[in-house]
């Protein structure tokens, strides 16, 4: 299926522009001619929908820590201290990192298309998290640099990726109008 392009609002869309060279390919095409690569991606489209309802599960799980975090912070005094505020905007950004990580599958089972940008966005998500969950009391300046260099290279990819998938959409906006 030639022209699927992820872009940035989450939905796929299809150029059907022959001409048009900056296409991405679809990673896993409905249709083919072989009966084997048929089955093959029935079965991972099997699995990847497997995995969607594991990550339900998982985000559910993830809701009701969240409750219980909160509820046994206000059971018992002292109320939500510093170190449990942290606490809870982890279990927090958990959930929210489990959402992300459930919309990358279900948008890839939606599009056959990897959607790169979501996946990069959901990793610096993931730092994030463990960058406000941090103990500075504890770690290690060179553990401190590593993470530092992590979330500017996923800073830089993803500026990177919005920044080129802008291109291309206004690229693609021009070859339309032009037709």
């Amino acid at each position: 299926m030639p022209g699927h392009l992820v872009t940035t609002d989450k939905d796929a869309f299809t150029m059907n522009n022959p001409t048009n060279s900056t296409l991405a390919h679809s990673e896993f095409p409905i249709k083919h001619n072989d009966l084997l690569l048929n089955y093959l991606h029935w079965t991972i489209r099997a699995a990847t929908k497997f995995l969607a309802i594991l990550m339900t599960l998982v985000i559910l799980w993830g809701v009701f820590d969240v409750i219980y975090i909160v509820y046994s912070q206000l059971a018992h005094p002292p109320y939500f201290q510093i170190r449990d505020i942290m606490t809870t905007f982890g279990a927090f950004l958990a959930v929210l990192i489990a959402y992300e990580i459930f919309t990358n599958i279900t948008l890839y089972i939606r599009t056959d298309v990897f959607p790169v940008q979501l996946v990069v966005a959901t990793a610096l998500m993931a730092v994030a998290r463990k960058v406000i969950a941090l103990d500075l009391e504890k770690l290690e300046p060179l553990y401190l640099l590593g993470l530092g260099a992590i979330v500017m290279s996923l800073g830089i990819s993803y500026w990177l990726i919005v920044r080129s998938e802008g291109a291309l959409t206004s690229k693609n906006s021009r070859l339309e109008h032009s037709a």
